[in-house]
């Protein structure tokens, strides 16, 4: 049930999502998980400067009802649920952009000063790392 993936900073992408609130699918038959999925991966090959950000995709984050949704984590820091994308290159951009400034951090605070528009809005909730709570 599990699959071991790199410990470093990622964004897991939910491959399953919903596209919208109102569409499984776009017209294509794609859900909008696996939309988001290609997005990110296609933004980040393309900016050497999220080189530093893993992408990857599991089925269904649970999220349903805030489709295309993607969990923020790395080791030591809080993690970030954000969803209500839609699965498109700025959207990923966008994700990406956050989660550099995210990796660089301390404990995963980013100063709202540095949150692209893009991600504002969207966070659903923020986790604890193993052992820790936050402040």
């Amino acid at each position: 049930m599990l699959k071991q993936v790199e410990d470093g900073p990622a964004i897991v992408a939910c491959n399953t999502c919903r596209h919208s609130t109102d569409a499984r699918e776009d017209a294509a038959g794609i859900r909008g998980g696996a939309r988001m999925v290609a997005a990110l991966r296609s933004v980040r090959e393309s900016d050497p400067r999220y080189a530093g950000i893993a992408v990857q995709e599991m089925p269904c984050l649970f999220a349903c009802t805030d489709f295309c949704t993607i969990h923020l984590r790395a080791p030591g820091k809080v993690g970030y649920v954000l969803g209500r994308f839609v699965p498109d290159d700025e959207a990923a951009a966008a994700i990406l952009e956050y989660a550099v400034h995210y990796a660089a951090s301390e404990h995963g605070r980013v100063p709202f000063k540095q949150w692209p528009q893009g991600v504002k809005g969207h966070f659903i909730t923020r986790t604890p790392p193993p052992g820790y709570v936050a402040e």
